[in-house]
C-alpha cells in the first residue's frame, strides 16, 4: 500500500540502489534544477560522519510525475512523485501519503535510517541533516522529532493543544509531536508499515498511524534535535476552520485508536535533547487579540447549541462569562482550556454530531485561546514563553483524570 502511489520504472531503479544506509527524503524539493543544491546539502552533512561515511539515497519530489534514477556530486538521486507534500498548502493527508511513500521507498532498499524532512529547502542546512540521523545511526535511537526556535506567535496550534496534549496522554514530551521533520530507525519504519489500516479500513476513517504515537506505543527509543528556525508562512486567523479540522481529526483518531496505551500512562518522563538551543527569529505580524475576541463573541452567540452537544455545563457558563467580559480583562484559565479540548476529543469519539461540523465548531474557542494567550504575553520577555507553556502542560496532565474517566463511562458524564 505504501508505493502504490510510486510506478513500477521507480521501483525498479530502485533495486539498482540496494543496501544503502540512509534515505532523505526531501518532499519540498520539487526537481526542477533543485536537484543539485539539494544534494550539495546532504553531501555536506555527509562529510561530518567519520569516514567512510554513510551510504546514502536522495529521494526528492518531481513534480512532472517521471521518475528516474540520476547521480548528482556521485550521490544517487531518486526523483519521485510526492503530490508536492512539502509546499505550505498540502494538506496533512498529503503529507502523510508522502511519509508513507518515503518509509516504504527506505525499507525497499534496505536503509538503516530515514530522514523525512518536510520543511522549505532554503531552510534546511546540512546541520538539520546531521541532527536528524546521527542519533539514529550512533547512538541508537529509533525516532529524532524536531525542536525548532520559535517566536512567541509560531505554532499556536501545537503549543496550545498538539504538544501538551501528546505530553498528557503519553507521558513524553515533545515540542513538535507533527513534526513534520523527523528521523527513524529501520525498524520503526517498519513498524509503522506494518501498522497502516488497509484500503477498507481506510476507507471507514480509520485513523493512519502517527510517526510519534507509534514510537511510544512501541516503547522505541526517542529523542529531539533543536533545528533551529523554521520557515513558516504567517497565520490567517481568520480562515483556519479548514486546517483545524484536518489537524484534529487524525489526532483525536489517533486518541481512539491507543486508548488501551495512554490511560496507563501516567507520569512525564524526559525526552534526550540534542544540539544547543538557538536564539528565536524576530516576530513578524502582530496578533490582533480584539479581533480574535470578536470570532470568539460571535461564536458563542451562533454556535451554543453545537457546543453544548459536546461541553458539560460548567464549560458553557464559562463561555458565556467570558464572552460578556471586557476585552482587556478575557483569559482562559489553562485547566478550562484543557477541559475544552478533552471535551471535544471525547464528543468526537462518541459522534454527538458529525465529525467535521464538530471540529470547525472549535475554531472560535481555539481563536479565544490565542487571544488569551496574546494578551497574556504582551509585552513579556521571550524567555518567559517556555515557562508559561509548561504551565499549560501541566493542566493538561492534571486533567486527565477526567479525560480517563469520561473516556470509560462516556454516559455517566454525558452533558
Amino acid at each position: 500500500m505504501e508505493l502504490d502511489t510510486v510506478p513500477q520504472p521507480a521501483l525498479e531503479q530502485l533495486d539498482r540502489v540496494q543496501g544503502a544506509d540512509l534515505l532523505v527524503g526531501l518532499l519540498s524539493s520539487e526537481g526542477n534544477g533543485r536537484g543539485t543544491a539539494a544534494a550539495a546539502v546532504v553531501r555536506q552533512a555527509l562529510e561530518a560522519f567519520p569516514q567512510p561515511p554513510p551510504r546514502t539515497v536522495l529521494l526528492l519530489d518531481d513534480s512532472s510525475g517521471s521518475p528516474r534514477l540520476a547521480e548528482e556530486q556521485s550521490l544517487p538521486v531518486l526523483f519521485c512523485r510526492l503530490a508536492n507534500a512539502g509546499v505550505p498548502t498540502a494538506s496533512p493527508q498529503a503529507i502523510v501519503t508522502a511519509y508513507q511513500t518515503v518509509f516504504g521507498i527506505s525499507r525497499r532498499i534496505g536503509a538503516r535510517a530515514c530522514s523525512v524532512i518536510a520543511s522549505e529547502l532554503q531552510t534546511v542546512t546540512p546541520m538539520w541533516i546531521d541532527r536528524l540521523v546521527r542519533p539514529v545511526l550512533d547512538m541508537g535511537f529509533d525516532l529524532v522529532a524536531p525542536r525548532y526556535a520559535r517566536h512567541r506567535w509560531e505554532g499556536l496550534i501545537n503549543r496550545a493543544i498538539l504538544a501538551p496534549l501528546n505530553r498528557a496522554l503519553y507521558g513524553r514530551a515533545i515540542q513538535n509531536p507533527l513534526g513534520p521533520d523527523f528521523g527513524l530507525s529501520g525498524n520503526l519504519m517498519k513498524s509503522i508499515l506494518e501498522d497502516l489500516p488497509g484500503p477498507r479500513a481506510a476507507s471507514s476513517g480509520r485513523s493512519v498511524p502517527s510517526v510519534v504515537s507509534t514510537a511510544m506505543r512501541g516503547n522505541f527509543q526517542i529523542c529531539e534535535a533543536q533545528l533551529g528556525p523554521r520557515a513558516q508562512p504567517p497565520a490567517d486567523w481568520m480562515n483556519l476552520s479548514s486546517l483545524l479540522a484536518q489537524i484534529l481529526g487524525p489526532v483525536f483518531l489517533d486518541m481512539e485508536r491507543n486508548a488501551a496505551v495512554w490511560q496507563r500512562v501516567r507520569d512525564t518522563q524526559i525526552v534526550p535533547a540534542f544540539g544547543g538551543s538557538d536564539q528565536a527569529p524576530e516576530e513578524s505580524g502582530a496578533v490582533d487579540a480584539g479581533r480574535l475576541i470578536d470570532s470568539f463573541q460571535l461564536g458563542a452567540r451562533n454556535l451554543q447549541d453545537i457546543w453544548a452537544l459536546a461541553l458539560p455545563p460548567t464549560a458553557m457558563l464559562e463561555i458565556r462569562k467570558l464572552a460578556r467580559v471586557p476585552p482587556e480583562q478575557f483569559r482562559i484559565q489553562d485547566d478550562v482550556w484543557a477541559s475544552i479540548v478533552y471535551d471535544f476529543a471525547l464528543a468526537h469519539r462518541v459522534r454527538t454530531i458529525n465529525r467535521d461540523h464538530l471540529l470547525r465548531s472549535f475554531t472560535p474557542l481555539y481563536l479565544g485561546w490565542v487571544a488569551s494567550y496574546a494578551l497574556e504575553m504582551a509585552g513579556k520577555d521571550p524567555l518567559e514563553v517556555e515557562p508559561r507553556l509548561e504551565l499549560l502542560a501541566r493542566a493538561y496532565e492534571a486533567g486527565k483524570p477526567y479525560l480517563v474517566s469520561r473516556w470509560r463511562w462516556p454516559d455517566r458524564f454525558n452533558p
